[in-house]
């Protein structure tokens, strides 16, 4: 990489936006810093001596000064119900690439939605959910699929050993539950259904050393959103350990801690993924370190890839749709571990 060209990172200062601007630093492109509080974008500028530009979704011409003269922008400041329609606007007005880091179900379906025929009409490339949540599985189940052009199911299961939520990770869960009205969500017979019932726990394969674990069927995530987005498979479901949604729903559940000198914390995940046709069965299998830490490398080789001419998209896309997903997997080596079970 290397190419020294800016890259506005709008919620720098958040957790994830701090992994980002510290990985987009590594690979040589130059972040530009933005975000709505000014004191906290002020002491990251002068930590990390870089370009600090405040900015807030209520003033466009504020958003316009942070993306000026950028290659591109990452929007790492949820909810996204609330951030990502602006900053997609003043990225569309300053002719660059967007993509954030939404695991908001919702927020990731109003992209599609309301951007998809504007983007694609002025050549524009924008990459909702390019994070642990959305594109990493997204990704996984295209490089599990391989030559098959559809499939009856896909299977993701997230084996968290924990997972302690950031602020911004139970912000934008409680904007979900309000949008839904408390109910949950699951994509099955190619569409979304909102559902008043509780879901199922059951045992999930997962590899060894894992092993077996129980797990909250029905876990949704943005999977929901970008595999159907590009994949024709009609059932799309996803798994979560049974304690690391504990983690999650409880009230007193802490922040992350760093344990070592990247900030990671002591978190590790399995995400096991099964593609099913008829009797036929694929399977990618990826283990790592921090959900939100990873997806700053994610996102990044995705600016990356988009800005040295690797995908030509355009439109709203995810990341499954415009890569080539094994490639992009095996660059997440020093990341992950990938296998691919053909």
């Amino acid at each position: 990489m290397g190419s020294g060209q800016k890259v506005a990172v709008f919620g720098a200062y958040g957790h994830t936006g701090r992994f980002v601007v510290a990985e987009l630093r590594e690979r040589g492109l130059l972040p530009v810093l933005s975000g709505r509080d000014a004191d906290k974008l002020k002491a990251l500028a002068q930590e990390a001596g870089l370009d600090a530009r405040p900015a807030s979704v209520e003033h466009p011409a504020s958003l316009d000064r942070a993306l000026a003269g950028a290659a591109a922008v990452i929007n790492c400041a949820g909810p996204f119900a609330t951030t990502a329609a602006p900053v997609i606007e003043a990225a569309l007005r300053a002719g660059i690439p967007y993509l954030d880091v939404a695991a908001e179900i919702e927020a990731n379906i109003d992209t599609f939605a309301h951007f998809a025929d504007r983007a694609r009409g002025a050549g524009a490339l924008i990459v909702p959910a390019m994070a642990f949540f959305g594109g990493f599985g997204d990704l996984l189940a295209t490089a599990a699929m391989d030559d098959w052009t559809a499939a009856d199911e896909a299977h993701i299961a997230y084996g968290l050993s924990s997972w302690h939520p950031t602020a911004g990770t139970r912000t934008a869960g409680a904007v979900s539950r309000q949008r839904r009205g408390g109910r949950r969500i699951l994509y099955t017979k190619g569409r979304l259904e909102l559902r008043h019932d509780a879901p199922p726990t059951l045992e999930w394969p997962f590899p060894e050393p894992m092993g077996p674990r129980p797990v909250i069927g029905e876990f949704t995530m943005a999977e929901a959103v970008t595999v159907p987005s590009h994949l024709s498979i009609p059932e799309v479901r996803t798994y979560m350990t049974v304690e690391a949604a504990r983690d999650i729903a409880a009230p007193d559940t802490p922040a992350p801690a760093a344990v070592d000198e990247r900030g990671r914390s002591a978190q590790t995940f399995l995400v096991d993924v099964v593609v099913r046709s008829g009797a036929d069965e694929r399977r990618a299998v990826a283990r790592g370190q921090d959900i939100y830490a990873v997806t700053a490398p994610l996102v990044v080789e995705a600016v990356d890839r988009i800005l040295t001419g690797r995908t030509h998209a355009s439109g709203v896309a995810s990341a499954g749709e415009i890569f080539d997903a094994p490639d992009f997997l095996r660059a997440l080596s020093p990341h992950i571990t990938l296998e691919l079970r053909p």
